[in-house]
């Protein structure tokens, strides 16, 4: 099994806990103490890959700089979460992928950004055009959905950081035996094409 660790990010009331228990449990549960932290495990397969998952789902983002960094440092990826009905949770998803470059110290960190509760239109703030721009801005994925009506949404979002994750952890083919391969595979096609008749 493959660990891979999660750390979902996003402004209180987002629905970063009712999405953690929607993809463990398939429930939707609409009121959570916003307290705790906590961290959900679960098993999946991710392209025929067994992946030992676990979500930390912090409970302070803002006032506990010493444990967001080390929850930073810990994670391999990362959902920003805001909700499109709250402007100001869309507002802190820059700082917050600023931070995650600032702690990882990677070109690239596989980060998803989740718009939720795609079903509130009637209080929608936050245009889909509007995350798909940020996602682009930000270099990372965007999904729009709703916690509260379809698990498969859920999933699949989760299971795209995960391949983002995945992608990362596979080692590069060693460049020197990767330009021999090439160098061997074009001599065979010069040496056939010379060999052809026209």
């Amino acid at each position: 099994m493959v660990p891979v660790k999660l750390l979902i990010l996003g402004s209180q009331n987002s629905g970063k806990t009712a999405l953690c228990v929607r993809l463990i449990t398939k429930r939707f549960i609409g009121e959570y103490d916003h307290e705790k932290e906590v961290t959900y495990r679960c098993s999946r397969v991710v392209d025929q890959e067994a992946v030992d998952l676990e979500i930390l789902d912090l409970a302070c983002e803002d006032n506990c700089a010493a444990s967001l960094e080390a929850s930073l440092r810990w994670a391999d990826g990362f959902l920003l979460l805001y909700s499109v009905t709250q402007r100001l949770g869309f507002l802190e998803v820059p700082r917050l992928k600023k931070l995650i470059d600032q702690t990882k110290q990677s070109l690239v960190v596989p980060t998803v950004l989740v718009a939720n509760k795609a079903d509130l239109e009637i209080g929608r703030e936050v245009t889909t055009e509007e995350g798909q721009r940020l996602a682009k801005d930000l270099r990372c994925g965007f999904r729009e959905l709703s916690v509260a009506e379809s698990v498969l949404a859920v999933e699949t979002a989760v299971t795209q950081v995960i391949r983002l994750v995945l992608d990362q952890q596979r080692p590069l083919p060693d460049r020197r035996s990767y330009m021999l391969t090439v160098r061997h595979a074009l001599t065979r096609k010069l040496t056939r094409s010379k060999t052809m008749q026209w």
